[in-house]
């Protein structure tokens, strides 16, 4: 078996709404020179590229896949709200939620964005590939039922999960997210059921302004799966680590699930527009380790990558070029070219023991 990487060119040509970065135009806002929204293509158009001129590309199972279907979209999101993304969408785009935006085809982009998810899900569930990473996009993890925001208009992870639920080829699942902004719309889904654990690590008080809280563990059945940990802006490389190793990787091995799948946002990287966290590289390709290796020892290595934020075109290729070479186990590698800057601006040792004693403090809380 091998490592798949799910991607496909249709997704890049996404687009819509009149921004510069997460403002709307007007007024004393002035247009970008270099286009609207910070959720652009060429993060991840760039992300490919690299591992094409490194030559990681011909060590993978690359493959594409067809839309997510109607029945597989209408397990997570309502028929009003597909329908209303639809007629928008046929009808040159628009915007039904907050920054969310879209333009003619946006309903058909984003359900192929999500089938990319599912099919790669699908692979390592059946035991067709070892593993896979989805480069989705439009993302999915902020997307809601009926409410999408936050770059996000359908929710792909989730799409996927239920796919697998419903064919039977898993029962329990973490979902686990890194991204730097709190996964409120995988949250939501599963919010109140006690077959999925969702994990969130991210920085506190970014966006959404409201959800992420600490206290936020579940309802119903579903109390105690679902666990937040917002982290202090300035988190730098072994704060991550800290909380990977001391509270996400024992709640996993506790939840026992059949597949891991981790919402991969490359914001929390240090020079990323829309982040304050100090991640490098060198932590997306040491916390991707650190589960594989949680995977294969409690569920055959079944761990899927699905893409999320990241919008530093510069260094996210860097950052996912590091997590494929540690998923297929390559030795090609692309040096970080910015490692010895990052590794400056790292917090010192003071700053790091008092990040760690702030994890500490909230998984005691809390209880995990």
């Amino acid at each position: 078996m091998a490592t798949g990487f799910f991607w496909d060119e249709r997704t890049f040509w996404h687009a819509g709404g009149n921004y510069a970065m997460t403002l709307p135009l007007g007024g004393l806002v002035q247009p970008l020179a270099a286009g609207g929204l910070p959720e652009s293509p060429e993060t991840k158009r760039r992300f490919k590229n690299l591992m094409d001129v490194t030559g990681l590309s011909r060590e993978l199972d690359l493959r594409t896949a067809p839309q997510a279907t109607r029945e597989e979209l209408l397990r997570v999101h309502p028929a009003s709200y597909l329908d209303a993304f639809k007629s928008a969408s046929d009808a040159g785009g628009g915007e039904l939620g907050h920054h969310a935006p879209f333009a003619k085809d946006g309903y058909e982009i984003a359900a192929l964005s999500a089938g990319l998810a599912t099919a790669a899900v699908r692979a390592v569930a059946k035991g067709e590939l070892t593993n896979a990473y989805s480069l989705s996009r439009p993302p999915g993890h902020h997307c809601e039922p009926d409410k999408p925001m936050g770059f996000c208009l359908l929710a792909n992870i989730s799409i996927a999960l239920e796919a697998a639920f419903a064919e039977g080829t898993a029962k329990r699942a973490v979902i686990l997210d890194w991204d730097v902004h709190h996964g409120n719309g995988s949250e939501a889904v599963f919010y109140g059921r006690d077959d999925v654990l969702t994990i969130s690590l991210h920085q506190e008080g970014n966006y959404p302004l409201e959800s992420g809280g600490l206290d936020d563990r579940g309802t119903g059945v579903g109390k105690g799966y679902n666990l937040n940990l917002p982290l202090p802006p300035g988190l730098g490389h072994e704060g991550y680590l800290h909380a990977i190793d001391t509270v996400v990787i024992p709640q996993i091995k506790a939840f026992a699930p059949d597949i891991i799948i981790v919402a991969c946002g490359y914001d929390c990287a240090m020079p990323d527009p829309l982040g304050s966290m100090l991640a490098t590289a060198q932590t997306f390709r040491d916390m991707t380790a650190r589960i594989k290796r949680t995977a294969e020892d409690i569920c055959g290595g079944k761990l899927v990558v699905v893409h999320e934020g990241g919008y530093s075109e510069v260094y996210v290729p860097f950052c996912g070029h590091a997590v494929m070479e540690v998923l297929s186990g390559s030795e090609t590698t692309a040096p970080d070219p910015m490692a010895k800057a990052m590794s400056l601006r790292q917090p010192n040792a003071r700053v790091v023991a008092f990040q760690k004693e702030l994890i500490d403090d909230m998984a005691a809380e809390i209880g995990v």
